[in-house]
């Protein structure tokens, strides 16, 4: 409640609905949530609320448990993307999730295209099984990382000075690279979901084809696959972290906090031997604590 009320947030649905968004990101999103921390109080309940959007879609798209059909389900997050985006442009929801994140949307000027995008590529998890080409997967990661970032930037705030063209693409780059990080560590989770979002390409340069990939072995030309992907992982991180200095001096230390930890775990992956397909790659709670302590410090410092 401290965040909210250092938010300004008195109105007691939009209390509810925060402290709703909240609980999602602290159940789901454990790396996301520990860098949330470091950021002053008043910033935090909006980064949950955009968290909170996020993960509504993404329950719809995912939820193994469900009994719907893949079409079943694009029907459901048709009808729900529709009146979020409604309520976006009219700038009033009465949705649990969405009158946080309508209030986050107005208050930061949030652009609407950012949400059409994203949500797009939450249907595309329904309809799209592979990738051709890393273009053809730019298409998909702008839309459910990149636009994340753009979101994330008037919350975080720009320094004095700062180009915000500049910082607009330090941001895509790194929400692309937490993405592309995800899909190292998930190749055999969304082969479950019968999807491949490793380029075929790309893949094929290796001499890797879907079936060897579903045969799910560690060959030598799908560790160098992963090998290569990797190495992207981290170039665009680097140039993610560079635009880290053109934010606010108190956001800094959760994005640094954010990198490491997203990205780090292409090094897990690494650490288990490139086999995504038999051990799921995590962050231990060791690295965490060391990654997490000294950039509280941090953050406290730049306030």
């Amino acid at each position: 409640m401290n965040e909210l009320k250092a938010a300004g947030i008195v109105d007691p649905s939009l209390i509810q609905s925060y402290l709703e968004c909240k609980k999602l990101n602290a159940q789901h999103g454990k790396t996301y949530y520990l860098a949330t921390l470091l950021l002053p109080k008043a910033k935090r309940p909006h980064v949950h609320a955009l968290y909170g959007f996020a993960r509504y879609a993404d329950e719809i798209v995912d939820d193994l448990s469900s009994k719907l059909s893949n079409s079943e389900k694009a029907e459901v997050l048709r009808g729900w993307s529709k009146q979020a985006l409604a309520d976006i442009a009219r700038g009033e929801s009465e949705e649990k999730i969405g009158r946080a994140l309508v209030h986050t949307v107005n208050t930061f000027n949030i652009p609407l295209s950012y949400f059409e995008a994203f949500l797009h590529s939450m249907e595309m998890d329904l309809t799209v099984k592979t990738y051709a080409s890393f273009q053809d997967l730019m298409t998909y990661v702008y839309g459910s990382a990149s636009v994340i970032g753009l979101q994330m930037v008037p919350v975080l705030g720009l320094a004095s000075g700062a180009d915000r063209a500049d910082t607009d693409k330090a941001a895509q780059d790194l929400g692309t690279a937490f993405q592309l990080a995800n899909f190292i560590r998930d190749v055999g989770e969304d082969l479950d979901r019968g999807r491949i979002y490793l380029p075929l390409d790309e893949l094929q340069s290796f001499g890797v084809d879907k079936e060897m990939l579903k045969a799910r072995v560690l060959t030598p030309q799908i560790r160098e696959a992963l090998r290569f992907n990797i190495n992207r992982v981290r170039t665009l991180q680097k140039s993610g972290d560079a635009g880290i200095k053109y934010l606010s001096p108190e956001s800094r230390a959760c994005m640094e906090a954010a990198s490491e930890l997203y990205c780090g775990i292409v090094d897990e992956v690494e650490a288990i031997g490139y086999d995504v397909f038999n051990t799921r790659a995590k962050t231990s709670l060791g690295r965490r604590l060391k990654v997490a302590l000294p950039a509280y410090y941090r953050a406290i410092r730049a306030r």
